[in-house]
């Protein structure tokens, strides 16, 4: 075999596969257990804090864990700043109000303790404070000049994975779509994985954050940037979420379950960091942005069809998924229809609407859902192309 040729292997499910090429750089310590809140001061102290901005809402001082988060960094002598006023699906102001508290201080890291929005908000105003400007210049990868300030995060929820990836995810205060800014630099430098702190979300939060999980880790299993790293990511989180969620909904308080989920939430958000996500997300977002839809309730609808769609191109990756699970062979061409079946039965199993019906969405609007949707970034990553014209043809699936 020459230079040229590309280097076959037989994988685990028993095919000759390419290899693809990577770059694969962590840049994350994981910290991973029950009650390792209680290490925030200590691993705060080892990336040199002496004054930290606290990056929260105000419901995580009701659940108690923004109390035991600061406890943590007074008794390692550090400093703290609180800034609480995130909201969910955080915008620019969420981010200039935080920046705006963070300025009166002298600010050495940031904390982000909560779920998406406190950690995305947290990136916001570390880009923000290192390297001047407003979100908008950041859209986009790679385009923050100067370094920017250490950055733990601490996940409250199962979902996001946030914490593994080096994007803040900040919509438009008015338009409500979502703008994408990555940066290598905003990555954490440490993730506090402590599923204690999963406890305390309400059942219907269990339920967004976990189907939004599962969708990371079944969208970027068949990303066009796939690759032999992002793939162990998406497979383990898949199998860690798909035994596991059923388990939260019934079971809240079994502790081994939370830990699944939310390792198996940060494994699919490592995953995304590597392969990037699909058609699902680009179809969620102008849901979320014209009918105030839960991120995770929209994901959980149009998940299923996006499944059906992509078969054509990457069916046998979808027949392994389902064959992980046990819902047919490794090789069953009907593997991608069970498991859009599946997924669609965990969506019910968490008394969650499956079509954009029950949601009362406007099928008038279907054509502008479709052309916002094409404009989407994860969108140019789904495995079979999209265009306006087969956006809309899911939405009308779904409906």
């Amino acid at each position: 075999m020459d230079s040229k040729s590309s280097t076959k292997l037989k994988t685990d499910q028993g095919e000759g596969a390419s290899l693809s090429a990577f770059d694969y750089q962590p840049r994350t310590r994981i910290v991973f257990g029950g009650g390792t809140l209680s290490r925030l001061g200590e691993l705060a102290v080892e990336q040199g804090a002496k004054h930290v901005l606290l990056v929260t809402d105000k419901g995580l001082a009701e659940a108690g864990h923004e109390a035991r988060g600061v406890a943590s960094l007074e008794q390692a002598g550090v400093e703290i700043t609180i800034f609480d006023d995130v909201h969910a699906n955080p915008t620019t102001e969420d981010v200039e109000r935080g920046l705006a508290v963070a300025r009166q201080q002298p600010i050495d890291l940031i904390v982000g303790l909560g779920g998406g929005s406190s950690m995305d908000c947290a990136k916001g105003i570390n880009f923000l404070l290192t390297n001047g400007g407003k979100m908008e210049d950041y859209w986009g990868v790679g385009k923050a000049s100067k370094p920017m300030l250490p950055l733990i995060a601490v996940p409250t929820t199962a979902g996001t994975g946030s914490e593994a990836q080096s994007f803040a995810v900040i919509a438009h205060p008015e338009t409500h779509m979502k703008i994408a800014c990555g940066d290598k630099k905003a990555a954490c430098r440490v993730a506090i994985l402590d599923p204690e702190l999963t406890l305390t979300m309400p059942r219907s939060v269990t339920h967004v954050t976990g189907i939004d999980a599962l969708s990371h880790a079944l969208e970027t299993y068949v990303t066009k940037p796939r690759n032999e790293i992002s793939r162990l990511f998406s497979r383990r989180a898949w199998s860690l979420l798909a035994h596991s969620f059923p388990q939260v909904l019934n079971t809240p308080d079994d502790l081994t379950a939370r830990g699944n989920m939310q390792l198996g939430a940060h494994f699919a958000g490592a995953a995304i960091e590597n392969s990037m996500l699909g058609a699902t997300h680009a179809l969620a977002n102008p849901l979320s942005a014209h009918f105030g839809l839960t991120h995770g309730v929209a994901i959980g609808i149009m998940l299923p069809h996006v499944i059906r769609f992509n078969a054509e191109l990457v069916g046998e990756h979808y027949s392994q998924l389902a064959s992980d699970i046990g819902l047919c062979d490794q090789h069953d061409p009907a593997g991608p229809g069970l498991l859009a079946e599946h997924i669609q039965s965990l969506v019910s199993l968490a008394g969650a609407p499956t079509t954009l019906t029950e949601c009362e969405v406007d099928t008038g609007l279907f054509d502008q859902l479709a052309e916002e949707a094409s404009r989407q970034w994860t969108g140019n990553f789904n495995p079979r192309p999209v265009d306006q014209s087969s956006l809309r043809e899911l939405y009308e699936c779904a409906y």
